[in-house]
């Protein structure tokens, strides 16, 4: 196992395993402990998993930030304490059957930045514990809603009680209470039955490795460098001094805009992160050539 294997690789997640089993996967065929992903995709979801390897695990909150697409598919007039089928539901006694013109124009108030509750079932923090194991002891939760939000969220079907929709959205969207608050507004009750994460910024399901293939061979091959994971950064290149001076920890002076800032040689190789120090100058955090 070489040292220097870093970098960034979308598998795509089977549904009923866990991103922890796609983490392991990865780092047993790399023969590597130094993996991580960026962002959890429930065991029922299907779709991209970002994984990072090496120095690009230090990368992880940059990935973690990225929008994120999705297609999913609501079962309307019926109700879980999980908001989807992984927990008992229970069944409308008399349904109502909103048109999809009603839906359309209660998709208009979840749409552009809004407060969202998380749901009940979820990996939130709540007094310290996560949400999920306070749910599952029967404790009724107040969960503080938080500022997300959807860029895109749009009918791909509809013939009750099966609603579908393509969805494209923040970081930390519970896809879940889109399905929740949408059918609240219309009067009715939804549980999600299923749902594909088709994208995470540039990582695209067509082309992540299916977790299946993740064979040594074949996860070598489709690790990209640790650059891909921060392309949506704006990009300095380093050279000669400058790029010494920065590798040792010194601060650069930079006219940026910008509080994080790619990092490159000058063979386009990612040196680490240009971070706005107090100073108003710049310092490499996380640093690939030093120690930081």
């Amino acid at each position: 196992m070489h040292h220097d294997l870093s970098g960034v690789i979308a598998i795509d997640k089977p549904g009923g395993v866990t991103s922890r089993r796609v983490v392991d996967g990865v780092a047993r065929a790399l023969a590597t402990r130094a993996v991580g992903h960026a962002g959890t995709l429930d065991p029922l979801a299907t779709g991209v998993v970002v994984v990072c390897v090496g120095h690009a695990t230090k990368l992880v909150d940059f990935v973690h930030g990225l929008r994120k697409h999705y297609t999913a598919m609501f079962l309307l007039g019926r109700s879980s304490p999980s908001d989807d089928l992984e927990t008992p539901v229970t069944e409308e006694r008399a349904p109502l059957r909103p048109t999809r013109d009603e839906i359309e124009n209660a998709l208009r108030a979840l749409r552009g930045d809004i407060l969202q509750r998380p749901c009940d079932y979820s990996a939130v923090h709540v007094q310290g514990r996560r949400a999920y194991k306070l749910a599952r002891q029967g404790r009724d939760l107040v969960l503080a809603a938080k500022p997300v939000r959807i860029d895109r969220l749009e009918i791909t079907s509809y013939a009750w009680p099966r609603l579908g929709v393509a969805i494209e959205c923040s970081s930390g969207t519970f896809v879940r209470a889109i399905g929740r608050d949408l059918a609240a507004a219309l009067g009715t009750a939804a549980v999600m039955e299923s749902l594909q994460r088709t994208a995470v910024g540039p990582f695209v399901a067509p082309s992540a490795l299916p977790l299946a293939g993740v064979t040594p061979a074949a996860t070598r091959a489709a690790l990209l460098p640790p650059l891909a994971a921060v392309g949506h950064l704006p990009r300095a290149d380093l050279v000669g001094e400058r790029l010494d001076h920065a590798v040792r920890g010194g601060l650069l002076d930079c006219d940026l805009p910008d509080a994080a800032v790619a990092a490159c040689d000058d063979t386009g190789e990612l040196v680490g992160i240009l971070r706005r120090h107090e100073s108003g100058r710049y310092r490499l955090r996380p640093n690939f050539r030093g120690l930081g």
